[in-house]
């Protein structure tokens, strides 16, 4: 992890990088996040460009290294450009809807399943005639895409036989073999 803790950040214009008391804020026009740095990790900002300098040669601090350079990049890239997860359902009667925050799965079950999503992330469904139901989901905090999307497929994971299930778009589902006569 040290080549990626060692690789400078460049600070877009718009957006403000301040640390106080080991907690790193990010503004952008998107929105705003922080993180909190461990102890011994050292943000350095000069012109628009920011290192992070590790306190020894420690396998725990090299690691740390480049796990808060790639969280505090991650920021500054959602708070200019913002990321995106698309999933889609697949299987024979398997529907996605939502109504403001709330989402709404039909994946076979004998209830639908309603899901809340936090403000942070926005929400948009698309059914068409013959293709599989997409959700897509945007947001500016990378973390909580990932955390929500993980969730929403979790209530369906891609089974191995059919490739049913709720995965990412592009995602390669293995398939197996049924059983031979």
């Amino acid at each position: 992890m040290s080549r990626i803790g060692k690789a400078i950040i460049n600070i877009p214009s718009g957006v403000t990088v301040t640390e106080s008391n080991g907690v790193v804020t990010v503004k952008g026009p998107k929105g705003e996040l922080s993180q909190t740095l461990t102890e011994g990790i050292a943000l350095e900002q000069e012109e628009g460009v920011l290192t992070f300098t590790r306190p020894s040669e420690a396998k725990h601090h090299k690691a740390l290294h480049g796990l808060y350079r790639a969280l505090i990049n991650n920021m500054i890239v959602g708070t200019t450009e913002g990321f995106t997860n698309k999933l889609e359902l697949v299987g024979v009667g398997y529907r996605a809807s939502h109504s403001g925050q709330r989402l709404e799965l039909a994946l076979g079950f004998s209830h639908g399943i309603l899901l809340d999503l936090p403000k942070e992330i926005t929400l948009e469904t698309l059914t068409e005639k013959g293709k599989n139901p997409i959700v897509t989901l945007s947001s500016h905090d990378k973390q909580l895409l990932g955390m929500v999307s993980a969730k929403i497929r979790s209530f369906r994971k891609p089974e191995p036989y059919k490739g049913k299930g709720v995965r990412f778009v592009g995602e390669i589902v293995r398939r197996k073999a049924g059983k031979s006569a």
